[in-house]
């Protein structure tokens, strides 16, 4: 219980002390309380919230605060000594009791109070306020809500201000590195973290969470290794401005392609890495006669090397043969089962696989050759929409500040099935009429055969002059599914798998089907075998 002295309260100066609660109908009880607050100001500057307590029967009033009440009155009206008293900026509700309006209207300034004349908070800061409905009773436990706002003449200290910042900041980053770690626990995979690139300042814009095992399944080479069976990489058999493809023959091993990437190790990013990671894993899960097997990767820092080995083929691309003096040696069966086994190979990748695959850029010099003429679709070309979604990304990131990209989190691979099977078209027409995509001299191989497709009498216009013999069915059927492909309405372009079906059922690849159209057939039998 507080000291009384002569009617007055006495107690230390706890103004502005954030007190919180209701005001407590039992203060009402002190019968000889005159000066509520004027020493020691206990209510001015807080939290108190609610009404302010006066619950009576009745009351009448004069202008001395002298009332006459029955015994059930409680409150502070109660208290008919209480002449000077302060709930200034609080955040109390409702309005006057009757029996204190004989105090100055400074004294209820800076609430929530209904009345209009003293001045009152803005209504936006009286939103944390509970209604005078929610007023508790005497005995109530009830706690104030924390969403309550701290009056205008209070301010944290700089330095806690400072502190609570700090505090947030390491418990937001701890937060984040939480749930990052239990992601690669569900995963059941371990990462390692790179930079998104190397800076100078070293100030990295990304962090990238390179999974460390999803290439367990992989035959890693080692570069030396790699070296020696390429002849010190000497012997180049392909180039891009992105790669350089080397022959190459293994210890006790089979012939190798190697493609190396033509980047720079500044050059080279987190996001890249991660994409490196995810086309080896991506080109391993290939297994169809009619793809290129990958056989493993090579990833070494000193110095800077990425690679991918594939089995090679022996007879070089179908590009060269077609184009470079060849093409007279194939014979009209060999180039139907060329047709026939690129037309299953894509059959696999877009509807055999789960997600599917598609080539980057398909055409006669991703195609190629074993020693059976045997086409196997290889896709050299994926690192240019690599490198230039690469570029995008870090242009997008700029100087947005910490950011934090998972494996699973990258984009998936591009996927172009329409682009695949319009490119087949071409590639078909390529392949029976001998003549390049596009020509200089000749133009485009597509606009220059529209005009025989469609009509009988002409068609055999689009087959290699360098063939003697070809089979008239087989040119109608491959005809068709040239029209289905390059056909520019879309929905009307059907899938590898109806197509496949339309090749195989339609065109004869037996041998004896050579041999009753050609005399030569014995001796192009012997150059297919």
């Amino acid at each position: 219980m507080l000291p009384l002295l002569d009617g007055i309260l006495f107690c230390r100066n706890i103004s502005g002390s954030f007190l919180r609660g209701y005001l407590a109908q039992e203060l009402g009880q002190l019968a000889y309380l005159q000066e509520l607050l004027m020493v020691c100001r206990i209510l001015h500057g807080n939290n108190l919230i609610g009404i302010i307590p006066k619950e009576m029967a009745y009351f009448s009033s004069d202008i001395r605060g002298k009332y006459t009440s029955s015994a059930n009155i409680t409150g502070f009206c109660r208290s008919s000594q209480l002449q000077v008293a302060d709930f200034s900026y609080n955040f109390l509700v409702g309005s006057i009791p009757k029996c204190l309006e004989h105090l100055p209207r400074s004294s209820f300034q800076g609430n929530c109070l209904q009345n209009k004349d003293p001045k009152q908070r803005l209504t936006v800061q009286c939103s944390g306020a509970p209604p005078s409905k929610s007023h508790p009773g005497p005995n109530s436990n009830h706690q104030p809500t924390d969403n309550i706002p701290k009056h205008q003449g209070a301010s944290k200290p700089t330095w806690l201000l400072a502190l609570e910042i700090a505090t947030g900041t390491m418990v937001g980053s701890l937060f984040r590195v939480g749930i990052i770690t239990a992601l690669q626990k569900l995963n059941g995979k371990s990462s390692i973290i790179m930079p998104w690139k190397k800076s100078a300042s070293g100030k990295d814009h990304m962090t990238v969470y390179i999974d460390s095992e999803i290439l367990k399944d992989v035959v890693r080479y080692g570069r030396q290794d790699l070296e020696v069976a390429c002849e010190d990489f000497s012997n180049i058999i392909g180039s891009s401005p992105d790669s350089v493809v080397y022959k190459g023959t293994m210890k006790s091993g089979p012939d190798i392609a190697v493609i190396s990437l033509c980047i720079k190790e500044e050059h080279w990013t987190g996001y890249l890495e991660l994409y490196f990671q995810r086309e080896v894993a991506d080109l391993a899960r290939l297994n169809h006669e009619n793809t290129g097997k990958l056989l493993g990767y090579c990833k070494e820092s000193t110095p800077f090397t990425r690679m991918l080995v594939f089995e090679y083929a022996s007879n070089g691309t179908l590009y060269e043969y077609l184009h470079y003096g060849e093409g007279c040696q194939f014979s009209w069966t060999m180039r139907m089962k060329i047709i026939i086994g690129i037309a299953r190979g894509l059959k696999y990748l877009h509807t055999e696989l789960e997600p599917p695959f598609t080539i980057s850029e398909l055409n006669s010099s991703a195609i190629y050759l074993t020693e059976d003429f045997s086409p196997k679709l290889v896709d050299f070309e994926s690192w240019k929409t690599i490198l230039a979604r690469s570029e995008k990304i870090s242009g997008a990131i700029g100087n947005q500040g910490a950011i934090c990209v998972l494996p699973n989190s990258l984009e998936a691979r591009h996927l172009d099935v329409q682009g695949n099977v319009y490119a087949f078209g071409v590639l078909m027409l390529e392949i029976i009429s001998g003549r390049p995509p596009c020509c200089r001299e000749k133009g485009c191989l597509v606009d220059w055969a529209k005009e025989y497709l469609d009509l009988p009498e002409v068609m055999s216009y689009v087959v290699d002059p360098e063939l003697k013999h070809f089979r008239f069915e087989d040119l109608k059927v491959v005809c068709e599914v040239v029209n289905l492909c390059i056909n520019p309405d879309s929905s009307k372009q059907l899938s590898m798998k109806e197509l496949c079906t339309m090749l195989e059922s339609g065109i004869d690849t037996s041998i004896s089907v050579d041999f009753k159209s050609s005399s030569l057939a014995w001796a192009e039998l012997a150059l297919s075998s």
